[in-house]
């Protein structure tokens, strides 16, 4: 019996109606494994992913295989964004088994969860040389019956292997690691392209941070120039939507056109937060329009009736990947009329740069015509509106509302756009109500207000408490300020053992083994935003406890950053950030001018805190109004310097080179 139909998860919600008879990730699943002596087949994907619905469709929803997956395994369907601690495992197990990893992951277990055979997409027909998905199932029934012992050994052998698994940790993130960090950057770099690598291109958004934050300290132009032609390249491509704004997943090609269509609210406020603070930092127009946009695209597309953020918007409509978002000539002609549509095929390069004709639009230079630009923008945004809209995986994620919730306080003050920080306050009293239990502990997903089941992981905990600093800086609402501490108490508490930090609890599910990966994704690694989280909560309370547990969880990535930067660009951020001080800045009595001067102009990461005088926030205490006007601090430890009451007083104080 299917029992998907009762999940919060609009994944699993999505093959509730397949023939399969699929189980979500239980005891019971696998007790019914054990009891029927069956392998079980996990399948691991996301809403948003194209080749996840493609497998569906050919294996999944035919009645034959079915019937086969049925009679011969127990399946499991899992949310990779729901269950990142099952996806970390099991695609650790497929890397090291395949060689590579992606999704939709197929991977075969015993009744123990000990993975002997993984892959990842597997064809309904015979291509490329790949094995049909009956052909794999045969083999492995067969496999089972005729060679259980082996099967078990390597089960075993892998759960052994994998789980004995160390990343080195090093010591500090010296200012020596952060400059050769530029320089294996450097050679990474694509000089014709930008961004790093070779295609399909990300994009870089923790590296971005990091070479930000650099240059903010050293002044080094060639970590400037790499963020300014990757922002740029990247901002007038295909990948980001000139109608509407936001980023699409990633570039398939290295000239950063074509992209895959899915729109991501972790990409999608990493980005928007990297385009704040590259307008913060240079006043770039361009990061200006590109950061205003995405975050309107946010509050327009990916905002719930419940204030929270959704987790995606599919890449497919109508069963075809990037339908919604692609132009023919004739369409654009039918829309603008010819002498228009000439002129916008011309500026959008709709040169067939996708597939059939069709061209994604890029804006690789500037409209000589803004006016008419915007015009011709609107027409064809409200012609597109008329099209079927992609599926919305409307799930709220704690890590990612968080993500979004920071980057929106900050970019509504220094874009001075208050409703930002409006939807930044909205979305974390969703996550603090909903996903918050009585115990503290933290719940990873919702959905239509209801909590999901699955708890919160590494990164849940401390991008939320981030978020809630960031919140307590912008609104000077003490009661964020419990929150965070509550939260990185029970990282510290839960999260740690024996100087390690882990991605899941102390008493959280166990798995075959506990997951512990300092490398940055798609997304910050958990336990570099916990150094942040927590490098922010001691700048806040001078709490020794919470800068050593700051520079323990710093250090997990120390051998990482040192050698493969590109995996390391939060840690190496949150590091640039210590070295440039780490400043404090508490400013007494509300002043809107001084708070976006503050945030402007300190490195981007600073503690910074505003509120009447007597806010319940150890940074705060003493801090008095000037001649009852509002007055910044700026501090070093808690030791502060004179008072100043004039924002340009404040800019030269914060850029004193400059």
């Amino acid at each position: 019996m299917n029992e998907l139909g009762a999940s919060t998860s609009p994944y699993l919600r999505q093959h509730a109606g397949n023939p399969v008879g699929w189980r979500q990730w239980s005891e019971g699943a696998f007790a019914e494994a054990r009891e029927r002596d069956v392998p079980v087949f996990l399948s691991i994907g996301y809403s948003a992913c194209h080749w996840c619905h493609v497998m569906a469709h050919e294996s999944f929803e035919d009645e034959a295989t079915a019937a086969y997956l049925n009679e011969h395994f127990v399946s499991i369907k899992v949310d990779r964004e729901e269950r990142p601690d099952v996806d970390a495992i099991y695609m650790e197990a497929t890397v090291a088994m395949t060689g590579q990893g992606g999704w939709p992951m197929s991977v075969f277990l015993t009744p123990a969860g000990e993975p002997f055979f993984c892959g990842t997409y597997f064809p309904s027909e015979p291509r490329h040389g790949m094995a049909t998905f009956r052909q794999v199932l045969e083999s492995l029934t067969d496999a089972w019956r005729t060679k259980r012992d082996q099967i078990d050994q390597i089960g075993r052998d892998v759960v052994a292997q994998l789980g004995a698994r160390s990343h080195p940790a090093g010591g500090a993130i010296d200012a020596e690691t952060l400059d050769r960090a530029v320089d294996l950057l450097r050679a990474e770099f694509d000089p014709v392209d930008a961004g790093f690598g070779r295609a399909p291109k990300f994009p870089p958004s923790m590296v971005l941070d990091f070479l930000l934050r650099h240059h903010r300290r050293t002044g080094s132009a060639e970590a400037l120039r790499m963020v300014t032609e990757t922002c740029e390249r990247m901002a007038r491509g295909g990948m980001y939507d000139q109608l509407a704004g936001g980023f699409a997943r990633y570039s398939v090609d290295g000239q950063w056109v074509v992209p895959h269509f899915e729109k991501m609210l972790y990409d999608n406020a990493l980005l928007l937060d990297v385009y704040t603070q590259w307008f913060a930092l240079t006043r770039e127009p361009l990061a200006e329009r590109i950061a205003t946009e995405t975050a309107d695209f946010l509050l327009a597309e990916l905002r719930t009736p419940e204030g929270g953020f959704a987790s995606a918007l599919d890449a497919d409509t109508e069963g075809v990947e990037g339908k919604y978002y692609v132009w023919s000539p004739d369409e654009l002609r039918d829309v603008l009329g010819r002498d228009d549509a000439a002129w916008v095929i011309d500026l959008c390069e709709v040169t067939g740069t996708f597939e059939h004709g069709l061209s994604v639009l890029q804006l690789r230079n500037d409209p000589d015509d803004s006016a008419r630009w915007n015009k011709l923008r609107s027409v064809l945004r409200d012609a597109r509106n008329r099209r079927t809209y992609p599926a919305r995986d409307d799930k709220i994620v704690a890590a990612w509302n968080g993500l979004a919730i920071t980057a929106l306080a900050r970019a509504g003050v220094v874009l001075a756009r208050p409703e930002y920080v409006e939807a930044a306050v909205g979305a974390a009293g969703l996550v603090r109500e909903v996903h918050l239990d009585e115990s503290g502990r933290l719940h990873r997903t919702s959905r239509d207000g209801k909590v999901g089941t699955a708890h919160g992981v590494l990164e849940d905990y401390a991008a939320f408490a981030q978020a809630c600093l960031t919140l307590l800086g912008v609104t000077g609402d003490a009661s964020w300020l419990t929150t965070a501490e509550s939260l990185l108490s029970r990282v510290i508490e839960q999260f740690v053992a024996d100087g390690t930090f882990y991605d899941t609890a102390a008493d959280a599910e166990a798995l075959a083994w506990r997951p512990k990966d300092p490398t940055d994704n798609a997304s910050p690694s958990g336990v570099s935003l916990a150094a942040e989280a927590l490098t922010t909560l001691a700048s806040l309370t001078g709490s020794t406890r919470y800068e050593a547990a700051a520079e323990q969880a710093l250090a997990a990535s120390a051998a990482l950053a040192a050698r493969a930067p590109r995996f390391a660009g939060r840690a190496l951020a949150v590091a640039e950030t210590l070295a440039a001080g780490p400043l404090e800045i508490a400013i007494a009595g509300v002043s809107d001018e001084l708070l976006r001067v503050a945030i402007t102009n300190s490195p981007w990461g600073t503690a910074v805190v505003q509120g009447e005088p007597g806010l319940d926030v150890p940074l705060m205490a003493g801090r008095e109004l000037r001649d009852g006007r509002p007055a910044a601090y700026v501090c070093q430890k808690f030791t502060c310097r004179l008072p100043v009451v004039l924002p340009e007083d404040l800019r030269r104080e914060l850029n004193p080179a400059r």
